[in-house]
């Protein structure tokens, strides 16, 4: 009762809690520092300032004096308080002055003792000693109130000595509890060994899935970034083309009507000269004096115009007039032409994976072809390269990917040398290798793009397609759209060209083929190569 009236003297009114850093008014009550600051605070804008305790109102806010007295009594008064909460909570039952924690509890007198009072316990046997609990009936006997000491393996419970004699438990195979306690220590430390394993399966598949969804989220960054770039450029492709298109039509209109403007201005001249003769004419028509009508000067001006070739003289007024007026659209359909194949690579191209890893098999590679070490470029040399002579290996100077595409959309890139000849393309793995049928695009199992000087052409089964425009570039690109049955080539420029797209029902896996030819250069042989861009 004195503590909590203690308590109550040492309450700030404002926080309703322990002083901290007590000071005091001229009134004589006593606040928080921070309390009694932020009150006064609230009371600057009226300038009028009083106690929250008395009410008591000051001209000038009050200077605060703090209390090291009633500092020091909380202080204390918290020590007290922490200290007395750091006591377990389980007390000696015979120290009723003050609590003080209890080293052991007695089964026997369901009391609990502190160091002084254990000493002076009893040391007979019924004075069974555990550590100290607040529930000491658990741990006796619910039918003979007695210690449990006893473990009947049979039925599961922790049994009594009576329970065990006597009792409903006697016959039962009973063991002592601490030996009971081991064994199931034991199974119990199995399972916790189980469930640890589990547990750290249980974070790697966490660990797993976390990395799959960053690498998830880092994919969906860059395809969001590259599709971002794909749309600004084609945004600027487009205006581009826009200006470009405009300003075609803009130009031709102005020629058309300056050459409009002229013709007009020509046949105003002539409508001129053909109203004076109409007025002259008709004024012969009127005239009564046959003689003045007859010695008019016959001239060429007064004759029928159709008479005198009239028609030969407007002709070419009339073709102008005719062929005027039009645009020519050439140049625009070229633009928009273009504009079109920018978008079919776009369709094309936009929801393609990242560039297919493409390794060539040295084990299909013609003799005459060198392989790279990173099995990326297939160069032809002169120089035999003597391998063993396999059922796979091509006769010709060709080599096929290690890798086959099955399904889903790929796209790989190869870079050739310049002004050489090769072939590039893909087969179906039962090619054949030996024979003229071998060679791309001699068969119906592969579709190629063939460079020869400086024109391309597409060939399948024998069937030459020549394509119109020369080459720009170096590079070209094949897309394979294995579901959609669709094999297409570009050429890399800027803008990217499309050369080219075989449609056919794919039925086997479809390989990477590459041809290198060589050729002669003022009588030396020239090694030509392709290269598998990264």
């Amino acid at each position: 009762m004195a503590s909590a009236d203690l308590r109550d003297e040492l309450l700030c009114s404002i926080c309703l809690s322990i002083f901290k850093d007590p000071v005091m008014l001229r009134c004589g009550h006593n606040f928080c520092r921070v309390c009694i600051d932020r009150a006064l605070d609230t009371q600057n804008e009226s300038g009028v300032y009083s106690c929250p305790e008395c009410r008591e109102e000051f001209k000038e806010r009050p200077a605060l004096m703090r209390n090291i007295n009633l500092h020091n009594v909380a202080e204390r008064f918290l020590v007290t308080q922490q200290e007395q909460e750091e006591i377990t909570g389980i007390c000696c039952t015979y120290c009723v002055d003050s609590p003080v924690p209890a080293v052991r509890s007695c089964l026997h007198c369901e009391a609990s003792l502190c160091e002084k009072h254990l000493r002076a316990h009893s040391k007979s046997p019924e004075h069974v000693l555990s550590d100290p609990s607040t529930s000491l009936e658990k741990r006796k006997c619910s039918i003979h109130k007695e210690p449990l000491k006893y473990y009947c393996t049979q039925d599961a419970v922790c049994i009594c000595v009576s329970c065990s004699l006597a009792g409903e438990h006697r016959g039962h195979q009973v063991e002592m509890l601490v030996e009971s306690a081991e064994k199931k220590k034991k199974k119990l430390k199995h399972v916790l060994q189980k469930l640890t394993t589990k547990r750290e399966e249980t974070e790697e598949k966490v660990q797993s899935l976390e990395e799959r969804r960053r690498k998830a989220q880092e994919k969906a960054s860059r395809e969001a970034e590259r599709v971002t770039a794909l749309c600004t450029d084609i945004r600027r492709r487009v205006d581009d083309l826009e200006k470009k298109v405009l300003s075609e039509i803009s130009r031709q209109e102005k020629e058309e009507s300056l050459s409009l403007s002229a013709l007009i201005k020509q046949l105003e001249i002539m409508k001129d000269e053909v109203s004076m003769k109409m007025r002259h004419i008709e004024e012969l028509c009127n005239m009564t004096d046959p003689l003045t009508v007859l010695q008019e000067p016959d001239t060429g001006d007064l004759c029928d115009p159709e008479e005198e070739g009239g028609d030969e003289d407007t002709g070419g007024h009339d073709k102008q007039l005719h062929d005027g007026g039009d645009l020519d659209v050439a140049v625009i359909s070229h633009t928009l032409r273009t504009l079109c194949e920018v978008i079919s690579g776009i369709r094309r191209g936009i929801y393609v994976e990242d560039p297919a890893d493409i390794l060539l098999d040295v084990n299909t590679a013609g003799n005459h072809l060198l392989i790279s070490d990173d099995l990326k470029t297939a160069t032809w040399t002169q120089v035999i390269q003597n391998r063993p002579e396999t059922a796979e290996r091509f006769q010709y100077n060709q080599v096929m990917s290690r890798r086959g595409f099955t399904s889903g959309q790929h796209y790989w890139d190869v870079e050739g040398s310049k002004s050489e000849r090769w072939s590039v393309g893909m087969c179906y793995p039962s090619i054949d290798r030996s024979g003229d049928q071998s060679l791309i695009g001699n068969n119906n199992k592969s579709w190629c793009l063939r460079r020869y000087d400086n024109q391309y052409s597409v060939i399948h089964d024998s069937d030459v397609i020549q394509l119109p425009d020369e080459i720009s570039s170096d590079r070209v690109r094949i897309c394979l759209d294995y579901g959609a049955g669709q094999l297409s080539f570009y050429e890399l420029c800027d803008p990217i060209r499309h050369l080219h797209t075989f449609t056919a029902a794919f039925s086997e896996p479809l390989h990477a083929l590459l041809g290198v030819y060589w050729r002669k250069i003022d009588g030396r042989y020239v090694d030509s190569w392709l290269m598998i861009r990264k």
